[in-house]
């Protein structure tokens, strides 16, 4: 009776998945730490396939590996039909990231105060759906000053009275930001979200 191989099966690919998700773990930016944290494993097994995957990869550091590019075999990437004739297009956004110092607070208040569809929290990330385009919250951090979410309502009043009726700040009272040749207004206010940053409801008004 032969012998069987030990130790783990062969992939047919340049790397394992383990590889592949410690390498789009540091292509996203998170570090050491943090990729064991999500893992549930130690920096020493982080850092042990990092060095694999540089050596696989032929690259110096962790800069080099951040701009290294190629899909994983088995992915639907690897498998997509590409146009090599068609012009690049960028379509609408697909999402919006932002700092929250709390994710269970802020995916209560997002979800129970403004009343967003929640998608799915994982971790200290959650994803909310705003009208098509997603909003993710991730615990972290605060970098600077970030994008404001302007979110449009039919009627801004009702809106203006319904999130101070919850307990909402309101930096400002609705107001009219710019009157168009046709008669249509834009009309505009700035609420503070838990972290005390800005947000805001938006309305055009027909004429």
């Amino acid at each position: 009776m032969g012998s069987r191989r030990r130790g783990r099966p062969p992939h047919d690919d340049v790397l394992t998945p383990a590889e592949w998700r410690i390498a789009h773990a540091v292509q996203h930016g998170m570090t050491e730490r943090e990729i064991a944290e999500r893992r549930g494993i130690s920096r020493d097994g982080v850092k042990f396939h990092l060095d694999n995957v540089r050596e696989k990869l032929g690259l110096r550091d962790r800069k080099a590996l951040r701009g290294w590019f190629r899909p994983p075999k088995d992915s639907a990437l690897a498998r997509q039909e590409r146009d090599t004739v068609k012009e690049l297009e960028l379509g609408p956004i697909g999402q919006i990231s932002r700092t929250v110092s709390d994710v269970q607070r802020a995916e209560h208040w997002y979800r129970e105060v403004l009343g967003l569809r929640h998608l799915y929290t994982f971790g200290k990330l959650a994803f909310f759906d705003c009208g098509g385009t997603r909003l993710l919250l991730q615990e972290a951090a605060p970098s600077g000053m970030e994008s404001i979410l302007y979110f449009r309502v039919d009627d801004i009043a009702l809106a203006h009275r319904t999130l101070q009726d919850k307990g909402v700040e309101f930096i400002n009272a609705p107001h009219l930001i710019h009157r168009h040749a046709d008669g249509a207004e834009e009309w505009m206010a700035f609420f503070k979200d838990p972290e005390g940053r800005p947000l805001a409801v938006m309305s055009r008004v027909a004429p």
